[in-house]
């Protein structure tokens, strides 16, 4: 029976989607540094992320769009975006082990671990595999976008951000119903 792991990441940035991974490891794997993707730097995430790619049984990724996040809230998106991620593993697994303290609505048996993405390997490499993905979406969103320095701070809440946000204002990637961001909306309201 295949077990998938499932992680996501980018709950708490301000702009741009938040991203889940599920990864089916074979039995056999030999991947070093699969730990939760925080504790690793960018450059060996990056390796890792490769590592995971070529050795896993099935890898899927899904999101939940800014848009998503706004209206049913972080939540319920990133249940939704783990949810996405295990409906496009190429492989049905037989069980999944998900990240924190609660399953997203599958017709598989799930277990929430909470610090899973520190015990479990799956969870280690589907974390890996979200996190590289979503800093790769917000590096193409610096790219049309460069002076909000999202290359840099992944659109977390940083002192650098938040200068950004209130001199040019809120982009379609932010999340409106993020209290920085809609206090910088209203501010912008009152002074026009």
């Amino acid at each position: 029976m295949w077990i998938a792991g499932v992680d996501e990441a980018g709950r708490g940035p301000l702009a741009g989607p938040v991203v889940a991974a599920a990864v089916i490891l074979p039995e056999d794997y030999d991947i070093q540094y699969l730990r939760d993707s925080k504790t690793l730097s960018e450059k060996r995430r990056e390796e890792v992320f490769r590592e995971i790619q070529s050795s896993a049984v099935a890898v899927g990724v899904g999101q939940a769009s800014t848009a998503e996040i706004d209206e049913i809230n972080i939540l319920h998106a990133s249940m939704l975006a783990m949810k996405r991620a295990v409906n496009n593993l190429s492989v049905r697994p037989g069980e999944v082990l998900c990240d924190g303290n609660r399953c997203p609505d599958l017709d598989i048996q799930c277990s929430a671990i909470v610090k899973g993405d520190a015990k479990i390997p799956c969870i280690s490499a589907a974390s890996i595999i979200a996190k590289v993905t979503r800093d790769r979406i917000m590096r193409e969103l610096h790219a049309h976008h460069p002076e909000y320095g999202f290359d840099r701070h992944k659109g977390y809440p940083t002192e650098l951000h938040r200068i950004a946000l209130e001199k040019f204002g809120p982009i379609a990637e932010h999340r409106r119903s993020f209290s920085p961001v809609r206090q910088c909306l209203n501010k912008r309201d009152r002074q026009l």
